[in-house]
């Protein structure tokens, strides 16, 4: 069964008024547009038993029916714009929606994301614009645009639309109903005693969907390993799914993760005792489940020693070889790939004692930086209360369908893209002098990390989603001297403000400038690219990750 969209005009039209052709009574359509292009085609698809949305006059979904017979091969009406050889389809149990669906509770921006979503793999009846199509009488209507549709109208009305059977409102149902599941976490997190702000949990949750790997980096003792630790338990049903793994700073190669082959007994592979590798095949055996590897303190060795082969697979999505096929015979496979359902989050502090990421590994990853400002110490010191981390167990383990589902998605088509795409050439062609530009992955991965944040919270605003990539994908490659750094950083703090004035006396060096103000475009990446530039200033050298 299929679900189809007519569009058509009833007002003023006594075809579709009374008889055969009435609207709920039949489909009908030239077989041909006027210059002879087959834009009915879709006449020909539609079957017995599919359900037909009726859009009418431009302005209202008014009804729903069902095809009783397939499409027919007739004339055309004299007196109307379709006089010439015709398609009609028969209709059967025609039900008036009252009240009926505005155009605007459906084509509105808020729906955006989910538009344009659907229009990338269907034909739809709208422009990217959300106005609506010329000749496109009759076009499918795929589930999650059936989805949206049925739960614009229960929500509004408390009632399910007909015929519309809420059985097949496969995949999507469930991601709109777990969305709120996922935004809950802010809130269990709070009851056991974790205080973070709810924009900084959707960015984290928002980042895990885009690529499963995050960086938390920032302040010490900022609650960046909790937070991991907390989704973990939160979302997974037992322990089995996630491990917490502090990085040894004798880490030089992949054996705390991966394990070796005894060079004594070829016929044995020594696990790591880290459980890293059983964690990797669990995820492997159950698939629908998320699963966690928390690298804490992921610095204090050098990354690229001992995280290297994870890196080349995420992006190749071949396997790592771990010994020659046939050799050991212990239960490890010869060679893994990285599941879709493990996630990693690696945990980052700066000291003398850590290392600097390369770009290699900044540029496969989300950063973000965990910061405390005076009214989060005022409001935690207010209400500080003792840490039931044990209380989250599970409690988000319903969500997980809906979070693999969603990180499943690869959209990185967000319905602001025309400001997004200027805003991300701006920052391109100044980044460029500084070698520190990004290529087409960072920016396949800022069209998807925008994605997300657009579903896990729509009342975002383009601004703040844009702050949101820039601060997370572009800024944390900067890094260089004071003569190579600053002036970058000054042409990247006039683009975060309305009007470029002098970026240097009016923020860089007003000591108490107001980052919330309106005339800032983008805050978070503008206090960062202040804090950056006067550590040039001061240490003749800056870069993103900082003590």
């Amino acid at each position: 069964m299929n679900y189809w969209i007519e569009k058509t005009l009833v007002d003023g039209r006594t075809d579709r008024i009374q008889g055969e052709r009435a609207l709920g009574k039949a489909l009908w359509s030239p077989q041909k547009d006027k210059r002879g292009g087959d834009i009915y085609k879709n006449m020909r698809k539609v079957d017995v038993g599919d359900i037909v949305f009726h859009f009418i006059d431009n302005k209202e979904i008014a009804g729903v029916s069902v095809v009783k017979e397939k499409a027919i091969k007739t004339s055309g009406l004299s007196g109307t714009p379709w006089d010439r050889a015709a398609y009609l389809i028969a209709l059967r149990d025609y039900s008036e929606l009252n009240p009926k669906i505005n155009r605007d509770e459906l084509l509105n921006y808020s729906n955006k994301s989910i538009l344009t979503e659907v229009a990338q793999v269907s034909e739809v009846f709208y422009t990217r614009t959300l106005s609506l199509r010329q000749g496109a009488y009759l076009t499918p209507c795929p589930p999650k645009l059936v989805t949206l549709i049925s739960s614009i109208y229960k929500t509004k009305f408390n009632k399910d639309l007909p015929h519309v059977n809420s059985n097949n409102m496969i995949e999507f149902s469930h991601e709109i109903q777990n969305i709120s599941s996922l935004s809950s976490f802010h809130d269990d997190l709070s009851n056991a005693g974790l205080q973070y702000l709810k924009k900084l949990i959707t960015r984290f949750i928002a980042s895990l969907l885009t690529k499963p790997f995050v960086l938390l980096t920032g302040l010490s003792g900022s609650g960046k390993t909790k937070l991991a630790q907390a989704f973990a338990q939160w979302i997974c049903e037992d322990e089995s799914q996630y491990k917490l793994i502090p990085v040894g700073a004798d880490w030089t190669n992949r054996e705390p993760l991966l394990g070796y082959p005894n060079a004594l007994n070829p016929e044995e592979y020594i696990k790591p005792e880290s459980g890293v590798l059983d964690l990797i095949i669990h995820a492997k055996d159950y698939p629908s489940l998320p699963h966690f590897l928390i690298l804490d303190e992921m610095n204090l060795s050098i990354v690229e020693r001992y995280f290297a082969d994870f890196l080349s697979v995420m992006e190749s999505k071949k396997e790592i070889p771990l010994y020659p096929k046939g050799s050991v015979n212990n239960g490890v496979p010869a060679s893994l790939g990285i599941p879709e359902n493990l996630f990693i989050i690696g945990t980052v502090n700066i000291d003398e004692t850590t290392n600097m990421f390369s770009p290699k590994v900044l540029d496969r990853a989300n950063t973000i930086e965990f910061r405390v400002t005076s009214q989060e110490m005022q409001a935690f010191l207010n209400s500080a209360s003792e840490i039931d981390i044990e209380a989250l167990n599970g409690k988000g383990a319903a969500s997980a369908y809906s979070f693999l589902k969603m990180a499943a998605n690869k959209s990185s088509y967000p319905a602001d893209i025309d400001l997004i795409k200027e805003t991300l050439i701006q920052f391109f062609d100044e980044l460029k002098k500084t070698g520190a530009e990004f290529g087409y992955r960072s920016a396949v991965e800022i069209l998807r990390l925008i994605h997300h944040l657009s579903v896990l919270d729509n009342s975002l605003t383009t601004n703040e989603k844009m702050d949101i990539a820039i601060m997370q994908k572009l800024l944390p490659k900067l890094h260089g001297s004071r003569r190579k750094i600053c002036p970058i950083l000054e042409t990247l703090g006039g683009f975060c403000l309305e009007e470029n004035g002098n970026i240097v006396k009016d923020v860089f060096e007003k000591a108490d400038f107001d980052f919330g103000a309106h005339e800032v475009l983008y805050p978070l990446s503008l206090e960062k690219i202040t804090r950056m530039y006067r550590g040039a200033v001061e240490n003749g050298f800056a870069s993103f990750a900082e003590a």
